[in-house]
C-alpha cells in the first residue's frame, strides 16, 4: 500500500492541467497516424503532429480491468491482484490444464491512486466514462479513489448500448447521465458534452480529467450518418469495417471538440494531453492489427502494444517520435513529476518527464507481463486466446513463458514485429538470460507461482 501524502512544491497556478484520454480496445494501427488505411482520425493525427508518438508503448495487460488498475496504481498486476476481467477460469473447464490464480475484480481503496494524490495537491479531479474496477455504491468507484466527479463510471466493462438512454434490456443504465437527453444522442458524443462542461466549470484550479471512453469496445455500434459514409468508401487493404470506422471517427471527433474547448478557455498551452488505449484491438472481423500478431486477450504484440500520443503545448518538440519502451504503470509517476509533486516510493512505473520534454535521450528498459488466467476464444469455444503466461520485453527481444506446458517462445521484435518465427532453439543463451530476469522479477513482485514445479498449481 502507498502512503498518501500532500506536497506543494508548485503553486496551484503553475501546475499543468492533465487530460488523459483512454480509448477502449483501440489497436496499434487503428489511427491514421499509426498506419490505418481506412479509419479517419484527423484530430488525433493533429495531436500527434503537435507532440510525440511513442512507438513502443504497452498496456500492462491484454484486457481492460488489469490494464486500468495498473494505470491508476502505478503497480504491476501481481501487486494488486487484478489479472483479468471477471473470473480467471474462463472457457470450458475440461480444456483447462491448470487451476488459475484467483482474480480480484475491484480496486481496493487500500491502494493509493494518482488521482487521489492530485486531488490532495489542489487538482479538481474528474472521471468520465468507463471505470470497470468497482462502483461508488460498493466503495470502490471513482469517488472512492480521489475523484471529485464521476460521470458514467461503474463496474461495467462495456456500455449496454451506445444509444440513448444508454440502458440494457433489464433496465440497468449508465449513471449520472442526463436522462432528459434527446434520443439522437450517441454515447461517445454524450460523454464529450460532459467533458466540455466540466472543463468550462473548472476556473481557479488545475484539473485532471480522466476521459475514459467506452469506445471502441463492443457492442459494435456506430452513428448511422458516419456508418453510411464509410459504406460508400473504398475499403483499405487490411481494414474495411464501416461500423467500427464510424466508432473511431466519433472518438476522433471527441478529441477535436475537447481540444477546441481548451483553446477557447485559454487552457491548451498549459494542458498535458495523453492519448492511450487500454489494450489492443479486437479481431474476428472487427479490426486488423497487422503487422502485429494477435489482438485483445492474447500474449502477443497485438494484445498489448498500443498507440500513445502526448502533447503539451510548446514544451514538446512537435511531430517527434520516441522509441523508448513505456507502459501503463508509467503514467502515475509521470503525472506527479510534471505537476511538481513528489513521487511515492514503491511504484513499478518510471517518470517519462525528461523523455517527454526531450531532456534526455531514449533509453531501453525491461517490461514485464504476468497473466495467470484463461481467456476463451470468441470463435472456437474449445480453444483459448490466452492461457496462463508471463513474459518479458528486453531491448529488441521478447520471451513468453506458458505455464500449462512449461514451454517458451522467443522473438526478436526488431526483425520480426509480427512474431512469426520462434527463435527459442536458435538463441538459447539469450532465452536463458531473459528467463532469469523474468523469474527474478516474479520473485520481486511476489507473483503467485509455485516455483517448486515451475508452474501454477495443477489440478
Amino acid at each position: 500500500m502507498l502512503l498518501l501524502i500532500s506536497f506543494t512544491s508548485k503553486s496551484i497556478n503553475e501546475k499543468p492541467n492533465i487530460l488523459f484520454i483512454l480509448a477502449d480496445d483501440l489497436g496499434w494501427t487503428d489511427l491514421g497516424c499509426t498506419g490505418s488505411d481506412f479509419y479517419e482520425t484527423p484530430n488525433i493525427d493533429n495531436l500527434r503532429r503537435s507532440g510525440v508518438l511513442f512507438t513502443h508503448a504497452y498496456a500492462n495487460a491484454p484486457n481492460s480491468a488489469p490494464s486500468r488498475a495498473c494505470i491508476l496504481t502505478g503497480l504491476y498486476t501481481p501487486q494488486h491482484g487484478i489479472y483479468t476481467v471477471d473470473s480467471s477460469e474462463r472457457g470450458k473447464a475440461e480444456n483447462r490444464k491448470l487451476i488459475p490464480m484467483p482474480n480480484n475484480t475491484v480496486l481496493s481503496t487500500s491502494f493509493t491512486t494518482f488521482p487521489a494524490i492530485l486531488h490532495a495537491n489542489g487538482y479538481r479531479t474528474i472521471h468520465i466514462g468507463k471505470w470497470h474496477l468497482g462502483s461508488d455504491a460498493d466503495g470502490n468507484g471513482p469517488l472512492n479513489h480521489g475523484f471529485d466527479v464521476n460521470i458514467a463510471g461503474d463496474k461495467n466493462g462495456a456500455p449496454y448500448t451506445y444509444y440513448y438512454p444508454f440502458c440494457s434490456k433489464n433496465g440497468r443504465c449508465l449513471k449520472n447521465l442526463n436522462l432528459n437527453d434527446s434520443k439522437d444522442y450517441y454515447l461517445t458524443d454524450r460523454l464529450t458534452e460532459e467533458a466540455i462542461q466540466q472543463i468550462r466549470e473548472t476556473k481557479d484550479q488545475p484539473f485532471f480529467l480522466y476521459m475514459a471512453h467506452y469506445a471502441v469496445h463492443t457492442p459494435i455500434e456506430g452513428r448511422e450518418d458516419l456508418v453510411d459514409e464509410y459504406r460508400h468508401k473504398s475499403p483499405g487493404k487490411k481494414q474495411n469495417n464501416p461500423i467500427y470506422a464510424a466508432m473511431i471517427q466519433s472518438l476522433d471527433e471527441s478529441v477535436g471538440r475537447i481540444v477546441q474547448v481548451l483553446k477557447e478557455e485559454n487552457k491548451l498551452d498549459n494542458t498535458l494531453i495523453v492519448f492511450f488505449s487500454d489494450n489492443g484491438a479486437m479481431l474476428d472481423g472487427i479490426s486488423d492489427n497487422s503487422p502485429l500478431r494477435g489482438g485483445k486477450g492474447t500474449p502477443y504484440e497485438g494484445g498489448n502494444r498500443v498507440p500513445l500520443i502526448i502533447s503539451y503545448g510548446n514544451k514538446i518538440k512537435a511531430n517527434s517520435t520516441n522509441k523508448m519502451n513505456v507502459m501503463g504503470v508509467d503514467f502515475f509517476p509521470t503525472f506527479l513529476d510534471l505537476a511538481g509533486i513528489d513521487i511515492p516510493k514503491g511504484l513499478d512505473g518510471i517518470s517519462l518527464k525528461k523523455s517527454i520534454l526531450r531532456e534526455e535521450n531514449n533509453k531501453k528498459r525491461d517490461l514485464y507481463f504476468f497473466f495467470p488466467a484463461y481467456l476463451e476464444s470468441y470463435i472456437n469455444p474449445n480453444t483459448f486466446r490466452a492461457t496462463p503466461y508471463s513474459s518479458i520485453i528486453s531491448g529488441d527481444w521478447k520471451l513468453i513463458y506458458f505455464f500449462e506446458d512449461d514451454t517458451y517462445e522467443l522473438y526478436n521484435l526488431k526483425n520480426d514485429i509480427g512474431e512469426s518465427k520462434n527463435l527459442i532453439h536458435y538463441h538459447k543463451s539469450k532465452a536463458l538470460m531473459l528467463l532469469n530476469k523474468l523469474k527474478s522479477w516474479e520473485v520481486e513482485v511476489k507473483a503467485p507461482i509455485n516455483f517448486n514445479t515451475n508452474s501454477l498449481y495443477h489440478k
